[in-house]
């Protein structure tokens, strides 16, 4: 039996340093990941990989797993927050609920955007049908919402835009942007199209901490054709 779980440790090493290759910042409580897109945060009824697998190998001698503190959408990279303890995980949560944390993300738009700087006020309703499940849509019955734009470059097909979200609701900047005639790029239930979804976290403000994701293989090419690198 011995051999076998030395072989299973060996065998989880990688693994474990790979996850751990991810972290942006790491303190006593806090623990900020740069979550790759494709990866659920949390398992789904189906099944799957989720960030719920990795969370052993970020425990690193606390008592409790680390909880993500925020969501980020299955296809969206990038910054995510996680508390280590009991206490900084209600810390985190207050700061998310208060608008305290600042949140940052890069897309790339199959359209530009009405100015190069701007907002969109619209309020956010979640709704389902059979035929297309369910999706987030303008509507006044819905929440409040407020994303803010900056271009931050173009190639005259794709725009590269810095937002900048002033609430948390669901799908939030994808349903904007397509609410404003810019889809993002590879997001084909707002109306951008097929492959991958060019949008990433970029970076997340709290008090006294401040990280930066690296930009994701799949959105250099994009990102290199808007003049950013």
């Amino acid at each position: 039996m011995k051999p076998k779980r030395r072989h299973a440790e060996s065998s989880s090493a990688p693994l474990i340093e790979s996850i751990r290759a991810r972290i942006l910042h790491e303190d006593s409580a806090v623990i900020i990941l740069d979550k790759p897109a494709g990866l659920a945060v949390h398992r789904g009824p189906r099944g799957g990989a989720s960030l719920e697998d990795w969370l052993p190998a970020l425990q690193q001698g606390k008592r409790h797993l680390p909880q993500p503190a925020h969501r980020l959408d299955t296809d969206t990279a990038g910054c995510l927050a996680l508390g280590r303890t009991k206490p900084s995980i209600a810390a985190l949560n207050r700061l998310f609920a208060e608008g305290l944390a600042r949140k940052t993300y890069w897309a790339v738009l199959i359209a530009p955007p009405p100015a190069e700087t701007g907002f969109c006020e619209a309020p956010l309703l979640k709704i389902s049908s059979k035929a297309l499940g369910w999706r987030i849509v303008v509507d006044a019955a819905g929440q409040s919402a407020r994303t803010e734009w900056r271009l931050l470059g173009q190639d005259g097909l794709l725009t590269a835009v810095e937002l900048t979200p002033r609430t948390g609701r669901t799908h939030q900047l994808r349903a904007h942007m397509a609410h404003l005639g810019c889809p993002i790029l590879g997001d084909a239930r707002y109306g951008g199209g097929e492959g991958a979804m060019h949008l990433l976290a970029r970076a997340l403000l709290l008090p006294g901490i401040a990280a930066e994701a690296p930009i994701p293989p799949h959105m250099r090419q994009a990102l290199a054709r808007c003049g950013l690198s």
